[in-house]
């Protein structure tokens, strides 16, 4: 035999798989079937699963791996003003050593422990977040029902291949995307991924090629929840191929956006980075050429007087200062039911200027409610008398139930029992003995019951058209009547107005047996029965608005901030909420008009619209991107999986506590614990507050550390004027760097909180929200600073020659006397400025006392210079000398000559103000 008839023949290839259909939707079941070489009644075999799951992978959605904490921590310390300060402590080691190294080197250990503390504090409110992604991967359904191998089985849900054959049944969870193939009465909570606020009605017919997702009626996604019926279909996504999967994708590219407080910390620590270089080198320079002496200590005493500005420049405890501030807003927020995950959102809320919120459960209750119904005898509210027999007729025909949890089954069934147990209808003890269920070929549902004298009686409900068709009487105030053509229009009539209004409607009709007839056995009411029934009503309900969204939103657009409700439901429900909540520009667009225009259609479309209906989580991310590139910082509202992506990408996103998803709260920077948008406005007028705080403490910090600076320049560069110059030819440095330091702990630290924590008043929520661009250190902010910091340093040298021989004035103190007194007003001028920055322009004495706290911590930080002044211990330490009832007199005549100065500027600038 030929060697080439030994050769074993290999085994054919095996075909190649072909990608499940883009638009499923879009096709009819038995093409979608052929396409994925799929059998309803066998299913895939074992081997091709294999082959399917090694191409297509797993069911399940990768999760990004967990952030350790020391890299969080990094991301904490890479920051301007943190690389300031990291410098500093360089500088101060350098100088400690070139000293001799004698003691401990207190400037870097303090200012190492400032950044230690910043970091620690922002540390706590970062590790409670989690990745979003590993979330969803957590929605996903554990197990899945299939058919495989002809022969129905149960299979972990991540071992699920495109053409699998998929059983679903009440209460389960889907496992993948899939297209029906049958459908058995199948309703579908989708609240989650497209906003509906109801569950949908399925059927296994092909929809539109465009269809909105939540109008793919013929799908059924992976992360919802079947709540009726059963259903076969076949799995056509799996993964991140999933609407869940792609999702996760956004989530992913969707990044995250400084916040302006981020942004406005940034540029002072680069300025501050510029001017402490500048200013340093400068300073240095002059005084080494202004002495003839260049030995080494003579160049130690020169690097001394760097690190002096550099420790005088740099506010060492306003990155602390600002995360304890953040951190005790946190607090406060959290008692006002929002939880904030990350420090900088509170500042962000506060800079919105337009609120992304969805409908359902936000703005509205989350909660079918009847609010009319109509009968013969005309329209009326829930709570009339005439609409008692419409609402328990109707909760008869219900197979919801309430629990102290809350309602159970479907909402608008539970609208009924609702009605009845929240107005005076009492329903009635009636035994139900049979029952036709609802489906989506009947549209109604009928029930028999035993009526108060045990007379037998059919109750229907459903869909109003097909209730009336079966109607043959009305039930009026003076007895049931015949229906003829009159009556039959003008219900009909009634149908189309509360259809408009944006209600769903259900009719309830009923029907006493005759002919023999019992129904008092299961089996023996059937379809024939359901006619010449006796119309009872009209239900109409909708899901309302909460009573006080309409009072948030109005404080809302008074402050400046745009409203836009972006909601996956329908149209006319979305228009209808947004009217009756007083949204401004409450025209809608949906989902399928927004992806019919290009990128200037689209951004005059958002600046003229504020209802989005009918969208999907791509849409939303849209708007989103649009509304921060036209420069408005953006707060998103959400609560489900489809909100995540436009959650993360948002200046601020808000999940909902209670209805809220975990993607959906992973990806947001605040928590609602009561899903309520008046809780937003609440946290934006606090957001403001906080804001307005910071700004003060900025204008705080960097005046009082100017006027050191400015206090340490004017003595090198005016020593001889000032008497600074000594006999050798060396300068007399007005302030050491172990005072410098002082000033700057017990100045920048309890006042600077303080003033953090200062009364906001009403007129926060008055002006308009701040622009992108704007700083809080604007060229007006910073001339103030500069001018306050000007009069501290001028004050401070004028201390300091009062009590130096020679100079201007001619005094009798030594040098270590004059430093002290200089010290001391420094420190003193400071707690004025405390008091000084609480406004802007008007006077000082203004709500003087509002602020408990501040004048506490002045009180502690003038004990703290008293015992620097008289223990002796500390005067070794700090090289000061206690100070006698002349040298308070300088201190307080210079604090006295400080506020007239401020008074006098804050006088004209009103005065000019007022031209």
């Amino acid at each position: 035999m030929s060697s080439a008839a030994q050769s074993p023949v290999p085994p054919p290839a095996a075909p190649p798989l072909t990608p499940p259909p883009a638009d499923p939707h879009a096709s009819s079941a038995s093409d979608i079937l052929t396409a994925l070489d799929a059998q309803v009644a066998t299913g895939l075999s074992a081997a091709d699963a294999t082959q399917r799951r090694e191409h297509f992978g797993s069911n399940e959605l990768a999760s990004a791996p967990p952030v350790p904490i020391w890299r969080r921590a990094l991301a904490l310390v890479a920051e301007p003003l943190t690389y300031l300060l990291l410098a500093a402590i360089v500088v101060s080691v350098i100088a400690w050593a070139a000293e001799g190294m004698h003691g401990l080197p207190v400037d870097a250990i303090v200012i190492a422990a400032v950044i230690v503390l910043n970091t620690v504090i922002g540390l706590v409110q970062e590790l409670k977040a989690a990745d979003a992604v590993a979330a969803l991967s957590q929605m996903t359904s554990p197990h899945a029902t299939v058919t495989r191998d002809g022969r129905q089985m149960e299979i972990k849900a991540a071992d699920l291949v495109p053409g699998d054959i998929l059983h679903l049944g009440e209460g389960d969870a889907v496992p993948a995307d899939a297209r029906l193939v049958r459908v058995g009465h199948l309703m579908v909570a989708e609240a989650a991924l497209t906003g509906e606020s109801v569950p949908v009605e399925k059927s296994a017919d092909e929809v539109a090629r465009d269809a909105a997702l939540g109008d793919r009626t013929c799908m059924v996604f992976s992360g919802t929840a079947v709540t009726q019926g059963s259903a076969t279909a076949v799995v056509t996504g799996t993964g991140a191929a999933t609407e869940i999967g792609k999702i996760a994708d956004m989530i992913s590219d969707a990044g995250e956006v400084e916040t302006p407080l981020q942004k406005e910390m940034a540029s002072v620590g680069r300025m501050l980075t510029i001017a402490v270089i500048a200013i340093a080198l400068i300073v240095m320079v002059a005084a080494y050429l202004a002495t003839d002496d260049h030995s080494l200590s003579s160049i130690v005493t020169v690097l001394l007087l760097g690190v002096s500005l550099a420790v005088a420049a740099v506010p060492e405890g306003l990155t602390a200062i600002v995360s304890m501030v953040l951190a005790l807003g946190v607090w406060e927020m959290a008692r006002s039911n929002a939880i904030v995950k990350k420090l900088d959102a509170v500042e962000s809320l506060g800079s919105a200027g337009v609120v992304c919120t969805d409908k359902t459960g936000t703005l509205t209750q989350n909660r079918m409610t009847i609010e009319r119904v109509v009968t013969a005898d005309g329209d009326q509210a829930a709570s009339d008398s005439a609409a008692a027999a419409t609402l328990q007729l109707g909760a008869l025909a219900s197979n919801a139930r309430l629990t102290p949890e809350g309602p159970l089954g479907d909402p608008t069934e539970a609208a009924f029992l609702l009605a009845c147990a929240d107005g005076p209808h009492t329903i009635p003890g009636w035994e139900r003995m049979d029952e036709l269920p609802f489906t989506s070929e009947r549209k109604r549902m009928s029930v028999a019951v035993t009526g108060e004298a045990g007379e037998p009686l059919l109750i229907m409900k459903g869909a109003p058209d097909v209730v009336l068709a079966r109607c043959s009487r009305i039930r009026t105030a003076g007895g049931d009547a015949p229906l003829d053509e009159a009556g039959r229009t003008g219900i009909e009539g009634e149908i189309a107005r509360l259809a408009g209004d944006a209600y769903r409607t259900l009719a309830v009709a009923i029907r006493e047996a005759d002919g023999g007839r019992a129904w008092t056995t299961s089996g023996d009411l059937t379809e024939d029965a359901e006619q010449d029934l006796t119309f009872v009503g009209l239900a109409a309900m909708i899901d309302p608005p909460r009573p006080e969204a309409a009072d948030a939103i109005a404080e809302a657009q008074h402050a400046g901030i745009r409203v836009i409700m972006i909601t996956g439901d329908h149209p006319l429900t979305a228009g209808r909420i947004a009217e009756d909540l007083g949204i401004n520009q409450p025209q809608v667009m949906t989902g399928a008009q927004v992806d019919a225009l290009d990128d200037a259609e689209f951004a005059d479309a958002v600046s003229g619209t504020s209802v989005f209906a009918r969208v999907n989580p791509s849409h939303k991310l849209r708007i989103v991107r649009h509304l921060q590139e036209s420069g408005t910082v953006v707060a998103m509202t959400g609560d489900g999986v489809n909100d995540a992506p436009a959650l993360k990408r948002a200046d601020i996103g808000v999940a909902m506590g209670i209805t809220g998803t975990q993607v959906s709260h992973d990806a947001a920077a605040m928590i609602l614990t009561d899903d309520n948008f008046a809780s937003i406005i609440t946290a934006v007028e606090k957001g403001r507050g906080i804001y307005r705080n910071l700004t003060k403490v900025l204008r705080y910090l960097l005046s009082s550390n100017m006027g050191e600076v400015l206090t340490v320049m004017g003595g090198v560069f005016l020593a001889g004027l000032l008497g600074l110059t000594q006999a050798d030819g060396s300068v007399l440095l007005p302030l050491l760097a172990t005072q410098i330091l002082w000033v700057n702990l017990v100045t920048d630290s309890l006042p600077a909180l303080a003033l953090g924590l200062d009364p906001v008043d009403d007129s926060v929520m008055q002006d308009p929200p701040r622009r992108p661009g704007d700083r809080a250190l604007n060229g007006p902010e910073w001339a103030r600073i500069l001018w306050t910091g000007f009069v501290m340093g001028a004050l401070t040298l004028l201390a300091l020659d009062v009590g130096l021989p020679g100079g201007l004035i001619d005094g009798s103190d030594d040098a270590t006397t004059a430093r002290t007194v200089a010290f001391t007003v420094l420190v003193v001028l400071q707690i004025v400025n405390a008091l000084s920055v609480r406004h802007a322009h008007r006077s000082m004495a203004v709500g003087l006392f509002t602020n408990g706290k501040l004048w506490a911590a002045l009180g502690i930080t003038l004990g703290l210079q008293l015992l620097v002044l008289y223990v002796p211990l500390l005067n070794t330490a700090f090289s000061t000398v206690p100070l006698d009832g002349a040298h308070w007199l300088v201190v307080l005549g210079a604090a006295v000559v400080f506020l007239l100065i401020e008074e006098v500027r804050r006088l004209i600038v009103r005065m000019l103000r007022r031209r």
